[in-house]
Protein backbone atom coordinates (compact mmCIF):
# COMPACT_ATOMS: atom_id res chain seq x y z
CA UNK A 1 0.00 0.00 0.00
CA UNK A 2 1.20 3.62 -0.89
CA UNK A 3 0.04 7.24 -0.20
CA UNK A 4 1.73 10.52 -1.11
CA UNK A 5 -0.09 12.73 1.47
CA UNK A 6 0.11 16.37 1.31
CA UNK A 7 -0.01 18.97 3.80
CA UNK A 8 -2.83 21.50 2.72
CA UNK A 9 -4.91 24.85 3.89
CA UNK A 10 -7.76 23.59 1.80
CA UNK A 11 -8.37 21.14 -0.30
CA UNK A 12 -11.70 19.68 -2.81
CA UNK A 13 -12.49 16.66 -4.89
CA UNK A 14 -15.20 17.16 -8.05
CA UNK A 15 -16.99 13.71 -9.41
CA UNK A 16 -18.68 14.72 -13.33
CA UNK A 17 -19.18 18.66 -11.51
CA UNK A 18 -20.50 17.19 -8.13
CA UNK A 19 -18.50 18.48 -5.10
CA UNK A 20 -17.71 14.96 -3.39
CA UNK A 21 -15.47 15.97 -0.52
CA UNK A 22 -13.92 19.33 1.00
CA UNK A 23 -11.52 19.80 3.70
CA UNK A 24 -9.85 22.80 5.41
CA UNK A 25 -6.14 22.89 6.79
CA UNK A 26 -5.17 19.43 7.48
CA UNK A 27 -4.29 16.49 4.68
CA UNK A 28 -4.66 14.96 1.38
CA UNK A 29 -3.67 11.42 1.03
CA UNK A 30 -3.86 9.43 -2.35
CA UNK A 31 -3.82 6.28 -1.80
CA UNK A 32 -2.85 3.00 -4.00
CA UNK A 33 -3.85 -0.87 -3.00
CA UNK A 34 -1.58 -3.39 -4.22
CA UNK A 35 -2.09 -7.05 -5.07
CA UNK A 36 -0.27 -8.25 -2.01
CA UNK A 37 -1.64 -5.62 0.78
CA UNK A 38 -3.92 -6.58 3.88
CA UNK A 39 -5.71 -4.87 6.49
CA UNK A 40 -2.82 -4.97 8.33
CA UNK A 41 -1.30 -2.81 5.79
CA UNK A 42 -4.48 -0.66 6.05
CA UNK A 43 -4.38 -0.13 9.51
CA UNK A 44 -1.09 0.17 9.84
CA UNK A 45 -0.37 3.00 7.29
CA UNK A 46 -3.22 4.76 8.64
CA UNK A 47 -1.98 4.70 11.96
CA UNK A 48 1.46 5.91 11.03
CA UNK A 49 -0.17 9.21 8.88
CA UNK A 50 -2.57 9.99 12.12
CA UNK A 51 0.83 10.28 13.98
CA UNK A 52 3.35 11.48 11.26
CA UNK A 53 4.33 14.79 12.72
CA UNK A 54 4.57 17.42 9.25
CA UNK A 55 2.59 19.82 11.26
CA UNK A 56 4.65 23.20 12.40
CA UNK A 57 4.89 23.74 16.35
CA UNK A 58 5.39 27.11 17.91
CA UNK A 59 9.02 26.83 16.81
CA UNK A 60 8.40 26.50 13.34
CA UNK A 61 9.44 22.60 13.34
CA UNK A 62 7.52 19.64 12.26
CA UNK A 63 6.79 18.88 15.83
CA UNK A 64 2.90 17.78 15.30
CA UNK A 65 0.34 15.70 13.79
CA UNK A 66 -2.58 15.90 12.16
CA UNK A 67 -4.53 14.54 15.61
CA UNK A 68 -2.55 17.18 17.26
CA UNK A 69 -3.73 20.30 15.13
CA UNK A 70 -7.42 18.71 14.69
CA UNK A 71 -6.97 18.76 10.55
CA UNK A 72 -8.89 17.51 8.55
CA UNK A 73 -8.05 14.21 5.75
CA UNK A 74 -9.42 13.99 2.05
CA UNK A 75 -8.30 10.73 1.00
CA UNK A 76 -8.69 9.98 -2.64
CA UNK A 77 -7.99 5.94 -4.41
CA UNK A 78 -5.25 6.24 -7.44
CA UNK A 79 -4.32 2.87 -8.19
CA UNK A 80 -1.24 4.63 -10.43
CA UNK A 81 0.85 4.76 -7.45
CA UNK A 82 1.61 1.34 -7.02
CA UNK A 83 1.77 0.68 -11.17
CA UNK A 84 5.59 0.08 -12.17
CA UNK A 85 7.78 2.78 -14.21
CA UNK A 86 11.00 1.02 -14.80
CA UNK A 87 11.30 0.48 -17.95
CA UNK A 88 10.08 1.00 -20.90
CA UNK A 89 7.47 4.00 -21.95
CA UNK A 90 4.29 2.81 -20.68
CA UNK A 91 3.92 2.10 -16.64
CA UNK A 92 2.42 -1.61 -15.45
CA UNK A 93 -0.23 -1.71 -13.48
CA UNK A 94 0.49 -5.80 -13.36
CA UNK A 95 1.33 -4.76 -9.15
CA UNK A 96 -2.34 -3.66 -8.73
CA UNK A 97 -4.93 -4.85 -6.90
CA UNK A 98 -8.05 -5.98 -8.60
CA UNK A 99 -10.95 -3.80 -7.74
CA UNK A 100 -12.51 -6.14 -4.71
CA UNK A 101 -9.78 -6.02 -2.57
CA UNK A 102 -8.52 -2.18 -3.22
CA UNK A 103 -12.24 -1.20 -2.53
CA UNK A 104 -12.60 -3.20 0.74
CA UNK A 105 -9.09 -2.26 2.09
CA UNK A 106 -9.47 1.39 1.08
CA UNK A 107 -12.77 1.70 2.82
CA UNK A 108 -10.50 -0.35 5.49
CA UNK A 109 -8.05 2.79 5.40
CA UNK A 110 -10.90 5.43 5.62
CA UNK A 111 -13.12 3.92 8.76
CA UNK A 112 -9.40 3.59 10.32
CA UNK A 113 -8.70 7.01 10.29
CA UNK A 114 -12.64 8.31 10.92
CA UNK A 115 -11.91 6.17 14.24
CA UNK A 116 -9.94 8.82 15.08
CA UNK A 117 -12.22 11.47 15.25
CA UNK A 118 -11.26 13.51 12.76
CA UNK A 119 -12.90 14.79 9.61
CA UNK A 120 -12.21 13.00 6.71
CA UNK A 121 -13.97 12.91 3.51
CA UNK A 122 -13.66 11.06 0.32
CA UNK A 123 -13.40 10.97 -3.32
CA UNK A 124 -15.69 8.39 -4.97
CA UNK A 125 -13.76 5.17 -5.33
CA UNK A 126 -12.42 3.89 -9.07
CA UNK A 127 -14.21 7.57 -10.84
CA UNK A 128 -12.96 9.68 -12.65
CA UNK A 129 -12.12 12.83 -10.16
CA UNK A 130 -10.51 16.13 -10.44
CA UNK A 131 -8.61 16.84 -6.89
CA UNK A 132 -7.95 20.88 -6.03
CA UNK A 133 -5.47 21.51 -3.60
CA UNK A 134 -3.73 24.26 -1.95
CA UNK A 135 -0.26 22.79 -0.28
CA UNK A 136 0.84 24.31 2.24
CA UNK A 137 4.68 24.64 2.57
CA UNK A 138 4.65 22.54 0.28
CA UNK A 139 4.77 19.99 2.20
CA UNK A 140 4.50 16.15 0.63
CA UNK A 141 5.50 13.03 1.73
CA UNK A 142 5.46 9.14 0.27
CA UNK A 143 4.48 6.36 2.52
CA UNK A 144 4.26 2.91 2.38
CA UNK A 145 3.54 -0.42 4.41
Amino acid sequence: MKAVIQRVIEAQVNVEGEVVGRIGPGLVVLLGVAKEDTAEDADHLADRILGFRIFDDEAGKMNRSVQEIGGQILVVSQFTLVATVVKGRRPSFEPVAGRELAERLYHRFVDRLTASGLTVETGRFAAQMIVSLHNDGPVTFILES
